[in-house]
């Protein structure tokens, strides 16, 4: 199960002010453009980290090229900490949405690339389960800083543009952050080199 990790990860985490976000800055890429469509509405532009996350970044650009993240639900978004996507087995509109943050893809799931890249806003990290090394296709992008999970989560890279409709995506409820249909929807990414 990728989400209890994260969740508990986010309970367990002490109260803390909130940090000064490093400014986003377009790097070498790829980008990954990300259509979100429900509550919010628009373009979110990620830069992918290949120094730090080599096979992280090919998984989600090798997804995207397959069209497989296309009408994947954000099923898991907490207040004040992030919005988690990429259930590409359980996630789609239309299938049973109910699973979703149980699944991956059909791919062997990733070693873990673990850096000092600290977890600020906009930071794009990836799902796990317990095991460090589970990571597959969910991914997950920070509203706040949350440095508590520096270090234990494979940061995959940044978003450069479109933090104002990220802030817009539905929240979900409870503490694991479940979204109750109808979830938002990234209803197509596209990779730009």
């Amino acid at each position: 199960m990728r989400k209890f990790a994260l969740i508990a990860a986010f309970l367990a985490m002490p109260v803390m002010a909130q940090a000064e976000a490093h400014a986003p800055v377009d790097g070498p890429g790829p980008n990954i453009v990300i259509e979100v469509t429900g509550q919010a509405n628009g373009k979110v532009v990620i830069d992918l980290d290949t120094a730090a996350a080599p096979g992280h970044a090919a998984r989600l650009v090798a997804l995207a090229r397959q069209g497989a993240y296309d009408g994947v639900v954000f099923h898991r978004v907490i207040e004040g900490f992030m919005a988690q996507t990429g259930d590409v087995e359980f996630g789609k509109v239309g299938g049973d949405v109910a699973k979703a943050g149980r699944g991956g893809s059909d791919l062997p799931d990733l070693s873990a690339e673990f850096s000092d890249i600290p977890f600020d806003r906009g930071v794009v990290g990836m799902a796990r389960s317990q095991n460090p090394n589970s990571a597959n296709s969910q991914f997950f992008i920070m509203f706040d800083a949350g440095y508590f999970l520096n270090g234990q989560y494979t940061v995959v890279g940044r978003v450069i543009e479109g933090m104002d409709v990220v802030d817009k995506i539905k929240r979900g409820v409870g503490q694991s952050g479940s979204v109750q249909a109808p979830a938002d929807v990234m209803a197509t990414v596209t990779v730009v080199e």
